[in-house]
């Protein structure tokens, strides 16, 4: 390993990001992205990253950089396929059989080897999961605690046996990454005797992880790239899952740390990378799509931007008035003239690109209608709902004027409201739908305020303090299981630092998302979880307003065969399936 490494090195400074984007303009580097190592060599593909990885700590990892090195070298027993995203069998020979008279799922694994070339077995899936439940792992637990007992009848042949039905075993709990557990064993013995052996696993520093991946590391140089090699034992090489012939095709990944949007572009631009793996803003793209040697893919993800009420209080625990801000909020606008078009409309808290969880028969406001026509339905609700004003909004004869000074229920002003967004220089697309539903809010005589304000604070005021009235805010990964759903809305997550952040309760709600969550048949729970989004788009708790897309290059000179799906290219399809353009065969 080389011993430059440093894993928990800190991103570079601004001084030494301005001297690299200064390099790649005067064409200085010698091709920096195809440097490797001068020992190896072989057909790799070079991807441009913002950052390295914090950690090749499996436990620890959270963050996008380290994830994007570790899902290519631990890999769970099932993944989802790129088409219509159902889980199928990944280092499992099968789909699980699940008794229920036992309330257990019996899992066959399929013949499988670790890059040490030692064999995977039910062992080191037992382990896994053991060690999860035994320290009491943050990113792990809540889709194994639930789990009474993991039996190996023998060595290819896993038993699960639950303590309560969970929906959330098959999406969650069977996609978790398998380590093996003679790398493993001997860490969690030394730790558990420790004060903190929680604390002590989390920081265990990795430098040589067995993979079980179709990569293995071979080379990290921090704060200049990081590279994995083919893993010659990977299950996968020859094998077809799903309708993909699974490689890899290819000898290595090589991840250069490039620490900017602007440096990434231009080397994918010069041919130093072959694929930048985040996604591009609007402003890059067009000189991007205009270069012959370069594709840009476009990609619906599981993800959701929306409008949050306060329910806890006046007016914002008012439905009249949530109807009303709904009607007033043009989402076509905000996606042609704000986001771009780079973005689906939301009308529902599950975005349209989960087709088989997503309901398409929710209710919907304003769409189709007029800006006039918005402010006479807004007016119609809040009629209906005893609100008045100084000056109506909506005249006798039906014309559309500015409304002044709307009064509550009964009979005193509203006071101003303030809609909290992220600052213009961190998300100047959400900071600018806080001001235009602002504006629009104020057709109907609202006293509305848009205020940005810093993340971190933002989300300080919101998820901790709850001391706000509006926000607009964002999850810009949602899993593919809906389960969020329920831990978003359910009442008992109503607390501190609970994930219910509107202060929304509903016992009809509530009782149908807890029976979601236990239903182990697919098409009853499905049925429950269209259930829930009906009643939420009814109460309105939250608005959603967009799903953005997320568009990335790749050098269609270099490398063919890229799996588009949900979430973009960058999965374990792509790297699978991707090879060597040939030489007067330009393919994409």
């Amino acid at each position: 390993m080389n011993k430059r490494q440093n894993i928990h090195r800190k991103p570079a400074g601004m001084a030494h990001i301005y001297t690299l984007c200064l390099l790649f303009l005067l064409g200085t580097l010698v091709d920096p992205g195809h440097l490797v190592s001068k020992t190896y060599a072989g057909e790799i593909i070079t991807i441009g990253v913002l950052e390295e990885p914090k950690t090749l700590n499996i436990w620890l990892a959270s963050d996008a950089w380290s994830n994007k090195v570790l899902y290519q070298l631990y890999q769970p027993l099932y993944i989802r396929e790129p088409k219509g995203l159902k889980l199928v069998p990944w280092l499992a020979a099968a789909d699980p059989v699940y008794d229920p008279a036992a309330l257990s799922y019996t899992v066959k694994i399929r013949p499988c080897k670790w890059s040490d070339g030692s064999e995977l077995t039910s062992a080191d899936v037992a382990f896994t999961g053991n060690l999860i439940k035994t320290f009491k792992v943050p990113r792990f637990l809540a889709n194994w605690e639930f789990i009474k007992k993991i039996e190996t009848p023998d060595k290819h042949t896993v038993r699960f046996l639950l303590r309560e039905p969970k929906a959330v075993f098959l999406s969650r709990t069977l996609t978790t990454p398998i380590v093996q557990k003679r790398r493993w064993e001997a860490i969690a013995a030394k730790v558990k005797k420790l004060e903190n052996p929680l604390l002590a696993l989390l920081r265990e520093k990795v430098t040589d992880p067995v993979s079980n991946g179709p990569f293995v590391l071979k080379e990290w140089n921090s704060g200049d790239y990081l590279l994995l090699e083919k893993n010659e034992h990977f299950f996968g090489q020859g094998k077809e899952i799903s309708g993909y012939l699974l490689g890899p095709y290819i000898d290595g990944i090589k991840y250069k740390f490039l620490g900017t949007t602007a440096a990434a572009v231009l080397a994918l631009l010069k041919g130093s990378i072959d694929m930048f793996w985040w996604g591009l803003q609007q402003a890059y793209l067009q000189d991007l799509e205009q270069n012959k040697d370069i594709r840009v893919f476009t990609n619906e993800k599981s993800a959701l931007y929306y409008v949050g009420f306060n329910v806890r209080k006046k007016p914002f625990d008012d439905i009249h008035f949530r109807k009303a801000i709904a009607l007033s909020t043009d989402k076509r606008f905000i996606i042609s003239k704000i986001i771009q078009g780079y973005a689906l409309r939301a009308d529902s808290i599950v975005p349209s690109s989960n087709v088989f969880w997503y309901n398409p028969n929710v209710p919907t406001y304003g769409e189709g209608l007029s800006r006039e026509d918005r402010i006479r339905k807004a007016y119609v609700v809040l009629s209906q709902g005893g609100y008045t004003w100084k000056r109506s909004p909506v005249t006798l004869e039906g014309k559309v004027v500015q409304g002044e000074e709307i009064r509550l229920p009964n009979g005193s002003p509203m006071k101003e409201f303030t809609i909290l967004t992220p600052p213009a220089d961190y998300d100047p697309q959400r900071a600018m739908v806080g001001l235009m539903i602002r504006e629009w809010v104020k057709m109907l005589g609202m006293p509305a305020t848009s205020k940005p304000m810093p993340l971190g604070s933002l989300i300080q005021q919101v998820k901790t303090r709850r001391q706000f009235d509006l926000f607009v805010l964002g999850y810009g990964n949602l899993s593919l299981d809906p389960d969020y759903l329920r831990n978003f809305f359910i009442s008992r997550n109503n607390k501190p630092t609970g994930r219910n952040t509107s202060g929304y309760s509903n016992p009809r709600f509530d009782r149908i998302a807890d029976a979601s969550a236990d239903a182990m048949d697919l098409k009853e729970r499905k049925k429950l979880i269209w259930e829930m989004q009906d009643i939420i788009m009814d109460d309105l708790p939250w608005l959603p307003l967009y799903s953005p897309k997320l568009a990335e290059a790749v050098r269609r000179d270099r490398f063919t065969g890229w799996v588009s799906m949900v979430g973009g290219i960058g999965s374990r399809w792509s790297f699978c399936t991707i090879k060597p353009v040939k030489k007067g065969n330009l393919r994409d």
